[in-house]
This record gives structure tokens, C-alpha cells and sequence, in this order.
């Protein structure tokens, strides 16, 4: 007997077996192709939001109807979290949450809006994180239309300057066991992140005459000797996390160039791989009598679990699970997306990591809730 392939099934087999599946195969493929399109569209759409920290409230009010949405035609509950005025986390849960997957919906600066190509999705944003909330959300999609429940979305404000959604979270926890945080490490589950540890130094002088420098006192030059010697601090190393980093920020001071600078200040960050008693003293050392160093931010370093099936990594940055502090649940980090072009103006993200990574979190919420049940 001919055999005719499945996927040019003729005419006079309509009605049969063959061309059942045929039908069926074609249709899977058609809604597969819908359903990576809605993802780079929600990206896309996330991405055209300017939302850097202090200005999410229009990303969240976008996410909140789209949610609203989501939750309403498939039983769930979504609901404001207020971090600070206008600046609202969001959470969409459907039954009682075991596993939460969460990211952030703010973004560093300059914005710019989004493009794309075959092969990637480019803007502010597409992998940190707002390609990350995409996958999770169509993740979620996948999960309900399997009958999954018992997961929830949560989705904060202020990762990338001080976490304050999720310290915000953190006191307000929903009996989630696990938290799956998302951040770009191109599909692979870190192992370990380093924290983090910045201070404002502050230095002040005399006003002067620049022709008469002797009448006064430049804070701009005590800054940069300060900033030198802080340049010289060792820095610890760590066998799984490497060698901390130390970063000088930002400057700012002075008056004008004909003017002897009463005033200079420069924001410095150290990603820490361990206790930062030593790197405190150091600034302290550095700056006695000479500088103010004020701490404005401890993040503390984490190390996290394998989980199987998953290749691993570890990451320099920080994020928001050392704020969460536990309340979420237990820890896993993983998103698609290069943190090397984070932050940066060449910004994107792969598309076939956006839907691997739909897959990934499908999984792992998957196992996760067959552990929590198991558990129980």
C-alpha cells in the first residue's frame, strides 16, 4: 500500500484517520506560531513603557489589565502591592500559591523604545526584565491551559536602585514555598550572585578665587585623594563567587572651573562575595577626617541549590532575593537574556531564549508543585 505523508495529507483522505492527525498536527502548529508571537509582542509592548526606577506606573498600570484579564477568564486574583506612592508591586495568583515566579518591572536609564529583527528583540529593557516578565506571563498561559494551578506572578518595583518592592513583599508574604526570580543569565540557574555594598562619599571645602587657591580649600581634590586610596583596597576573593569588584559610580561637585570647589560627592559600589566587615573598614580607614562615607545599600551575597535538568552558573550581580529574605519561599535564579548587554545601548534579547525560557519556568513550576505536594 502507499503511504502518503502526514503533512501533505490529499483530498480523498479527508474524514480519515490520517487526516485527523494531520488536521490536529497543523493546528498545534498554528497556535504554537500564535503563541511566540504574543510573547514578542508582550515584550515588545513592555518594552515601548518607559519604566525606569521611580517612573513604573505605567508599566504596572499596562501589567495590571493585562493580568486582569488573564485572572478573569481563568479564575484567578490579581492584586496591587503599594511599594510607595504610584509605585505599586503586582501579584497574580491563581488557588493557593506553592510556587511564585517573580522579576522587576523598572529598568536603569536612558529608555529607548523597541525593534527587532529575525533573531532578536532590542530596547530598554528586553532582557532586564521585561522580556523576562513576558515569559513568565505566557508561561503562566501555558500552565493554565494544562489545568496547572496553586502559582502565582509577582512582579515589583525598584529592583535596580534599592529593591523597594520587594522589601515591601517581604513583609507581606502569601505562603509561597518556592520563588523562581527571574534576571538574565541566559537559561542557565545560578548557583551563586554576589551582593552588594554602596556608599556616598562626601567631601566639603572653602570657596576661592581659582587664581588664589591658597585662600581656600578644594573638595574636589580631597575627593579624588579619597577616591584613590578607596581605589587601593584589597578585595576579598571567594572560591565560588571569585573576587569582589569595585565600581565608582558617579561624580559630582564644584561651582564653576574659575571657582575653588566647596562641595563634591561620588556614589561607589562594591559587589561583595562575603562578610563586608573588612571592605567597611577600609572605607572607614579611607575616609576618616577627610570624607563622609555614608552606607546607602547592603545586599548581601547568596549561594543557591541546583535544580535538575538545569545547566548552572554564577553571577556577578545582584538581585532581589537576598531582600525577600526567605518570605517567598525557597530560592531558585534563572532568565533568558546576557546580563553583558544589560544596562548598556546595545540592549536585546534572543528570541528562542524568550521561548526556551517559557519552557523552563513551565517545568519548573511543574516539579516544584509535584515537591510542594509531596511535601506536604
Amino acid at each position: 500500500m502507499k503511504r502518503y505523508r502526514e503533512a501533505a495529507a490529499p483530498s480523498y483522505l479527508r474524514g480519515s484517520f490520517l487526516s485527523f492527525r494531520f488536521l490536529e498536527k497543523n493546528g498545534q502548529k498554528k497556535q504554537a506560531e500564535k503563541t511566540r508571537m504574543q510573547l514578542f509582542e508582550l515584550t515588545r509592548a513592555l518594552v515601548d513603557i518607559e519604566s525606569t526606577t521611580n517612573r513604573e506606573k505605567n508599566v504596572g498600570d499596562y501589567l495590571f489589565a493585562h493580568l486582569s484579564a488573564l485572572t478573569a477568564r481563568s479564575g484567578g486574583q490579581i492584586q496591587r502591592m503599594s511599594a510607595e506612592q504610584n509605585r505599586d508591586n503586582l501579584f497574580a495568583f491563581w488557588g493557593q500559591p506553592v510556587v511564585t515566579l517573580s522579576t522587576h518591572m523598572d529598568t536603569v536609564p536612558p529608555y529607548f523604545g523597541s525593534s527587532e529583527d529575525e533573531q532578536f528583540i532590542f530596547g530598554r529593557g528586553a532582557c532586564d526584565a521585561k522580556g523576562i516578565i513576558a515569559a513568565m506571563v505566557s508561561a503562566a498561559e501555558k500552565l493554565l491551559a494544562g489545568g496547572t494551578r496553586n502559582f502565582g506572578l509577582l512582579f515589583v518595583v525598584g529592583e535596580e536602585r534599592n529593591s523597594a518592592g520587594a522589601k515591601v513583599a517581604a513583609v507581606q508574604p502569601r505562603g509561597s514555598r518556592f520563588l523562581i526570580n527571574g534576571e538574565p543569565t541566559e537559561n542557565q540557574l545560578a548557583l551563586g550572585s554576589k551582593g552588594a555594598l554602596r556608599y556616598e562619599i562626601t567631601t566639603r571645602g572653602k570657596l576661592a578665587h581659582s587664581a588664589y587657591p591658597e585662600l581656600g580649600h578644594s573638595a574636589i581634590h580631597t575627593l579624588l585623594d579619597v577616591l584613590q586610596e578607596i581605589r587601593q583596597i584589597t578585595l576579598p576573593e571567594d572560591p565560588l563567587l571569585g573576587r569582589s569588584t569595585l565600581n565608582i559610580g558617579t561624580i559630582i561637585g564644584g561651582r564653576a572651573p574659575n571657582v575653588v570647589a566647596d562641595h563634591a560627592e561620588a556614589e561607589v559600589m562594591f559587589r561583595t562575595v562575603g562578610d563586608p566587615t573588612a571592605l567597611r573598614q577600609a572605607v572607614a580607614a579611607a575616609t576618616a577626617g577627610r570624607a563622609e562615607a555614608r552606607e546607602v545599600l547592603h545586599t548581601p551575597a547568596i549561594r543557591l541549590r541546583k535544580f535538575e535538568g538545569l545547566p548552572t552558573t554564577v553571577v556577578a550581580f545582584t538581585t532581589d532575593i537576598p531582600t525577600f529574605n526567605g518570605a517567598w519561599g525557597e530560592p531558585f535564579l534563572i532568565g533568558p537574556g546576557s546580563i553583558h548587554v544589560a544596562h548598556t545601548a546595545e540592549e536585546r534579547i534572543a528570541k528562542k531564549e524568550l521561548c526556551d525560557a517559557v519552557e523552563i519556568y513551565t517545568r519548573m513550576t511543574a516539579q516544584l508543585l509535584a515537591t510542594g505536594r509531596s511535601a506536604a
